[in-house]
C-alpha cells in the first residue's frame, strides 16, 4: 500500500491529482491501483504566522521498504504530476516495514466507492412518494398539538 498525503493543497485539488497520477504511480511501482491512496488533511501550512496553501505545500509519500530503489523516478513524476498547482513542492519519503502494516477489509462491499456503484438516496426515498408529497412547504398548523 501506497499513501500519499498532501499538506497545503485544497481537498478538491487532491481528489484530481489523484484521479490523474493513480494509474502511472501503480505502473511505475508495478501495483495494483487499488493500493494507491491519497490523503487530504483539511489543513494549512504557516509560516512565520502567513498562510501557505498551494504557495508552499509538503508531500508525504509511505511506502513498503522494498519499493525505495523506485524513489528518485517517483519524486519526478510526482513533482511533475503536481505541476502548477502549488509553486514550493517538498517531498519527502517514509518506508515501513510489510510486517508493520495490517488491514481488515469487508468483503460484503465493495474495496472503494466509484461511480459504477454509488447509489443515489435521494431519488430513492421519493420513489414511493406522490406528487407533492416531501417538497418543501410551509407548515401552517400547531406543531405541539400532540404535546398538550
Amino acid at each position: 500500500m501506497i499513501t500519499i498525503t498532501i499538506y497545503g493543497l485544497d481537498q478538491f485539488v487532491v481528489g484530481r491529482l489523484s484521479r490523474e497520477m493513480t494509474p502511472n504511480l501503480a505502473k511505475l511501482y508495478e501495483l495494483s491501483e487499488d493500493e494507491i491512496l491519497f490523503v487530504a488533511p483539511e489543513n494549512m501550512v504557516f509560516h512565520k504566522g502567513v498562510e501557505q496553501t498551494s504557495w508552499n505545500i509538503i508531500i508525504h509519500v509511505h511506502a513498503p521498504k522494498k519499493v525505495s530503489v523506485l524513489q528518485d523516478q517517483v519524486a519526478k513524476l510526482i513533482l511533475e504530476s503536481i505541476g502548477d498547482v502549488a509553486i514550493n513542492k517538498i517531498l519527502e519519503f517514509y518506508y515501513y516495514s510489510e510486517d508493520n502494516r495490517y488491514s481488515k477489509l469487508n468483503e460484503s462491499y465493495p474495496r472503494f466507492i466509484a461511480a459504477d456503484n454509488l447509489v443515489d438516496v435521494a431519488e430513492e426515498e421519493y420513489e414511493d412518494m406522490e406528487e407533492g408529497e416531501g417538497e418543501d412547504e410551509i407548515f401552517t398548523g400547531d406543531i405541539f398539538q400532540n404535546f398538550h
